[in-house]
């Protein structure tokens, strides 16, 4: 009987002429719809109904300042007594929301003030509107720097001031999709020595294409974001060519066994398509779980990615039937028995295998447990520079660093202001609040609150004013905004990861014939996302090494949304050569009945093969991390990380030594006994003299090719 991937060959090459126009339409397409989904991309990351998002909207909509920007803290040094209204003035004059009228923030002979950018007014400096960070902060010295006495000495410091950040601005997408493309070519010619190197690469330019009419389609009905444009050609070459290196690596082995092209083709499909199928499924549903997610920044990436995933699948399993049976004869690849070797090793000292990698998994798990996702503290940011100069002369002069994470809070009547400073003044932790007159606008007014403390007593903080205000005043500002991001994205994820597993559960064990493996797999996968967000504490929260390899300096803390996207990436994509590897186990096991056989040969078999995948796909992502927004170079390093590490440690060590130590519990299917292979009584981890395919000596120099994919 015909599996479904065979059946869908055959359908192809019966109608080759009719699907290969259509696949030529919807590469012409995909063009068009590109020019059209363009002009609908948003760069806005919003977050409906978050209260603090809703507060800050409110604020910059009737204030025209401030809301979500973090406030730039100017501070002067003075010899003696000064006045100082006419600096603070200039600022003012610019369009920027200023707390400096008297009693001015002053600690001895310091004086500072918070200054929040605005649209630039008549008569203020050039450009379209004052932004933060150390663009507002140079406006801000140059407005004050004429209105100081010739003694005094003036700093600009704030979070933005402080902030580390990618040296050079990064690079452009053309190159950083040069280098995958680059990269995935140099392993394509190494694996094929021919012609064939170029067949995935031909997958990957169509797939792309038709996954962006995938994306003018998902834009009616959401927000595609302009992180979700950056990320889909490069993910769409990662993925294609994979899938593309995985379907033309079995075919080439038929052939080179004697089979014909078609018979090739129709093998290459019903085994390696198989997998394909599958893999492309559970990565799919990995990432569209996030339109749980009630952010659309996150929906985007989820849909995009899912809508990628699904393009590259469907081009791999009917564009490569097409120009896989015309093509000509090959030769095997000549291989050596590492990998049969090493899988026997594994085999023999399974206990140990699995001791060993889980013990490492486990203490990179562990390490993520540290992980701080809020806004980064002043101590973990750049140690020198104007802005580090500028919060050494502040907390010298007495005033607490928590003042750079100073927040808005929207009082909808001015009249209470006076009684709700009073109360906000005596919450714990409040180093001082401020009302200018000039914070006015109608009947509403504006306070800011000046947390003492940074880090978690600073989030306390911030909890304990939010649980004062009375009902209709609105607690904004940057870091309000960040806590009801976690607190929205965070919630969600229990349904997010319930969804995810029993979906996955179901997908693997159709795959694997099997209720035992796809458990496995899901908790190992669990394992090894632990472990990767362990690393990315290492090299982002840390900084081991961040700026000998990126050239980045870290900021002591990870992208609030980074672990949530990071773990729907990568849940998907190890589950990807989960199903490569372990469906050829469970192929060699149908074969000989022996779960020895099924761990050497199907990781023999395998083992290189999704070493090439992976190394194609590391480069993708590492590719996106080599400039942009600081939030999309950790999350894609820390994708990087977490493929490279599922090829090695995870799919080479911790999966064959697990099978191994499970040996007949991996193969449990209700009603399997009754169709169990004649060979089960060599079902033994522990049988040394099963017969195998490959050989763990030393290749004699011949070709060893594997019974089956």
């Amino acid at each position: 009987m015909l599996v479904p991937m065979e059946r869908l060959s055959r359908f192809v090459l019966r109608r080759a002429r009719a699907v290969g126009l259509v696949i030529a339409a919807a590469v012409l397409t995909g063009g068009a719809a590109l020019a059209l989904l363009l002009p609908r991309v948003t760069e806005a990351n919003e977050f409906p109904g978050l209260p603090g998002y809703e507060a800050n909207q409110r604020i910059t909509a009737e204030f025209g300042t401030g809301g979500e920007a973090r406030p730039v803290v100017p501070v002067v040094e003075l010899s003696g007594p000064a006045d100082l209204t006419a600096a603070f003035a200039a600022v003012s004059a610019m369009g920027a929301r200023v707390a400096y009228e008297e009693p001015v923030f002053a600690e001895g002979n310091t004086r500072y003030a918070l200054v929040y950018g605005g649209p630039v007014q008549a008569g203020g400096l050039p450009g379209s509107a004052l932004g933060e960070g150390t663009d507002l902060a140079e406006r801000v010295r140059a407005a004050m720097a004429p209105h100081l006495p010739s003694d005094a000495r003036l700093h600009v410091t704030g979070l933005d001031e402080l902030a580390t950040g990618i040296d050079g601005g990064g690079v452009d997408m053309a190159v950083k999709l040069s280098v995958t493309i680059a990269a995935a070519l140099v392993v394509l010619i190494r694996a094929f020595r021919s012609r064939l190197a170029l067949v995935p690469l031909l997958t990957a330019a169509v797939a792309v294409p038709v996954s962006f009419l995938g994306l003018l389609a998902a834009s009616l009905v959401v927000d595609i974001h302009d992180t979700t444009m950056m990320m889909a050609p490069l993910f769409g070459v990662g993925l294609a060519v994979d899938y593309g290196l995985l379907v033309v690596s079995r075919w080439r082995e038929e052939r080179a066994s004697g089979a014909s092209p078609l018979d090739a083709v129709h093998t290459a499909m019903a085994t390696a398509g198989h997998a394909v199928g599958f893999s492309a499924a559970v990565v799919a549903v990995g990432l569209v779980t996030m339109v749980v997610l009630p952010i659309p920044l996150l929906r985007s990436l989820g849909v995009g990615g899912m809508l990628v995933t699904a393009a590259s699948a469907a081009v791999s399993l009917t564009l490569l039937p097409l120009v896989l049976a015309r093509a000509g004869a090959v030769k095997a690849e000549r291989r050596s028995a590492r990998w049969p070797r090493w899988a026997a090793l594994i085999v023999r000292h399974k206990v140990a295998a699995l001791s060993v990698s889980g013990a490492l998994l486990l203490g990179l798990s562990a390490i993520a447990l540290t992980i701080n996702l809020h806004v980064p503290r002043s101590a973990d940011l750049a140690d020198s520079g104007p802005g580090r100069e500028g919060l050494t002369a502040l907390t010298d002069a007495g005033v607490p660093s928590g003042v750079l994470t100073s927040f808005d809070v929207y009082v909808p009547d001015a009249g209470a202001v006076p009684a709700l400073v009073r109360t906000l003044e005596s919450v714990p932790g409040v180093h001082a609040v401020v009302s200018p007159d000039s914070w006015r606008s109608g009947d509403a007014a504006l306070l800011g609150v000046l947390p003492a403390a940074e880090g978690e007593p600073g989030l306390a903080t911030l909890d304990r004013v939010r649980e004062v205000v009375p009902d209709g005043v609105l607690v904004g500002g940057n870091i309000t905004q960040q806590e009801d991001f976690l607190d929205a994205a965070y919630d969600a994820f229990p349904w997010m990861l319930a969804i995810l597993s029993v979906a996955t559960f179901l997908l693997l064990a159709r795959a694997f014939r099997s209720l035992v493996l796809p458990l496995k797999a899901i908790l190992l996968n669990l394992l090894s996302l632990g472990a990767v967000l362990g690393a990315t504490v290492v090299l982002w929260q840390w900084g081991w090494g961040t700026e000998t390899l990126l050239g980045i300096q870290p900021d002591g803390a990870v992208g609030t949304f980074v672990p949530i996207t990071v773990f729907a990436f990568l849940f998907g994509l190890s589950m990807d050569y989960e199903v490569f590897l372990v469906s050829r186990m469970r192929e060699e096991y149908d074969h000989t009945g022996s779960t020895r056989e099924a761990v050497v040969n199907g990781l023999g078999s395998t083992g290189r093969l999704i070493t090439r995948a992976a190394l194609i796909l590391f480069c993708s992502f590492a590719a996106m991390s080599l400039g942009g927004e600081l939030d999309v170079a950790v999350f894609s390093s820390a994708v990087a990380i977490g493929i490279l590490l599922d090829a090695t440690l995870i799919r080479a060590i911790l999966v064959p030594a697990a099978v191994a130590v499970m040996d007949r519990w991996n193969w449990w299917w209700p009603g399997y006994s009754r169709r169990r292979p004649s060979r089960q009584a060599k079902d033994s981890v522990s049988d040394s003299t099963a017969a195998r395919p490959f050989s763990a000596e030393p290749s004699d120099g011949r070709p060893i090719t594997p019974d089956s994919v």
